[in-house]
């Protein structure tokens, strides 16, 4: 075997995903697999979702790859020190070369080599990696590969330069799922909450400046694929799998309204029917483009907010107004598609009237669904930059992942568990209420929720200040 495509993410391992069930195949590695398919290197996927680290490295061991390609990112970062470090300490594995590339590498170059990398694969991999198998893995030929860096004999990191990013994302083979098991995922699906989803990629890049956002891997650009070839993958995915449902990772669906109407107007001719699941921007919205993702097959849309304060929006620089956010919520509920949104507590500078201001903003747009994260910084981020100074953590960069970093807020961190509980409750009471009465059961139960989540938030600004 020529190249070991892997990702080190093993969902028993994560009891957090485990109660969320959602998994979705590493399109990553496939996109990669399919492009050295399409170049005749030779190449396999070891797809650790569903499987545990002991089978992996048998695995290894049986089939001694020449490079083991590894994706990094938070949530794999530890397994993948965890098995450069194993592969290292294999004397039967001493002519492997370990690859790493992903979103965590391109910040963290010098600790990544020093914990067992022999290459960095920085920004899209496709083409560094094909480069990488052609050379005959010679270290020699290094420093002709663009994108990648490496560690010289006297411990000094060599970058090469930059890759160009691809232009036409037409160019690119569609993933190779047919090298991992499909199935596992639509079975986990199915069984977790009734229907099975399928994951889809129509772009790449994002063109905003979100300051806690990483573009580490396709950089703040925004290319697309046409929409006849998203059309032409939809149809391949409905002629070899059964599901329900898709999910477009796209960072902003609906950044282009010409592309929309094109994808709309390309399923309609095709007669293709589709059910998607996507993320966007209010700012990129309008009624007739709510109008057009129904039309297309689109069942939820998920509309970023952040907060529903103004002024945490304008430092982090989502330039977006959170009255146009509240406007195209109800929009979209409106045509019938239900909504989602994303909340982060705890970014720098946020108090407790902005906290209130977000509650306001979730009880007034009612999606149908939200998600609450407390902010945290990511390296080579605006937000990480701003904040480096008063970043701290009690665990080595080996042990850690940049969620495991805090840095100076307005309050101390346990405050913000309790304000995510606040914030829910919050949330629930007002539906509770508008639903069945201020003085339901239901209704109670989660008074009660919020009178101690703001105790706990009490408590805990109150020792912090002191």
């Amino acid at each position: 075997m020529n190249v070991l495509l892997t990702h080190g993410y093993f969902l028993h391992d994560d009891p957090k995903e485990q109660v969320i069930m959602r998994p979705y195949p590493p399109l990553g590695i496939l996109y990669i697999a399919a492009w050295l398919d399409q170049h005749g290197v030779e190449n396999a996927v070891f797809d650790t979702t569903f499987s545990d680290w002991e089978t992996l490295k048998t695995y290894i061991l049986e089939h001694r790859p020449k490079v083991v390609a590894l994706y990094t990112n938070l949530m794999t970062k530890l397994n993948v020190i965890r098995t450069m470090q194993w592969i290292r300490s294999q004397p039967t594995l001493n002519h492997t070369l370990i690859v790493l590339g992903g979103p965590d590498v391109t910040h963290n170059t010098l600790e990544y080599l020093q914990a067992g990398a022999h290459l960095i694969a920085i920004g899209e991999g496709e083409q560094t990696l094909l480069e990488i198998a052609q050379t005959g893995f010679q270290p020699p030929k290094w420093p002709d590969i663009a994108g990648i860096a490496y560690q010289l004999e006297d411990g000094s990191i060599f970058k090469t330069t930059a890759r160009t990013k691809l232009r036409d994302l037409d160019e690119l083979p569609i993933p190779a799922r047919e090298k991992i098991n499909i199935q596992d995922y639509l079975n986990a699906w199915k069984t977790a909450h009734g229907h099975s989803a399928v994951s889809l990629s129509t772009q790449r890049g994002c063109p905003y400046t979100c300051k806690w956002c990483s573009t580490a891997v396709y950089g703040q650009s925004y290319r697309r694929r046409s929409a006849k070839a998203v059309v032409d993958e939809i149809v391949w995915l409905q002629e070899r799998y059964d599901f329900d449902l898709i999910w477009f990772v796209d960072d902003v669906f609906t950044v282009s309204h010409k592309w929309m109407e094109n994808f709309r107007d390309e399923l309609h001719n095709r007669k293709v029917t589709v059910q998607f699941e996507c993320i966007t921007r209010a700012d990129r919205l309008t009624n007739e483009v709510v109008d057009m993702l129904k039309a297309a097959g689109c069942f939820r849309v998920w509309i970023g907010a952040e907060s529903g304060s103004q002024k945490i929006i304008d430092a982090m620089d989502r330039r977006v107004d959170v009255l146009q956010v509240r406007e195209m919520l109800k929009s979209a509920k409106r045509a019938g598609i239900q909504t989602g949104t994303f909340i982060m507590l705890g970014y720098p500078g946020e108090t407790e009237a902005d906290i209130r201001e977000t509650i306001h903003h979730l009880q007034d747009s009612d999606p149908d669904l939200f998600t609450i994260t407390v902010a945290y910084p990511i390296k080579g981020t605006s937000l990480y930059n701003e904040m480096e100074t008063t970043i701290q953590s009690d665990k080595t960069w080996e042990q850690r992942t940049d969620r495991d970093l805090d840095f100076k807020r307005q309050y101390p961190r346990k405050y913000y568990d309790y304000a995510v509980r606040w914030t829910v409750n919050s949330v629930h009471l007002h539906k509770t209420q508008r639903k069945e009465g201020a003085f339901s059961v239901k209704a109670a139960k989660f008074r009660i929720k919020q009178i101690g989540a703001k105790m706990g938030m009490w408590w805990h600004a109150g020792v912090y200040t002191q």
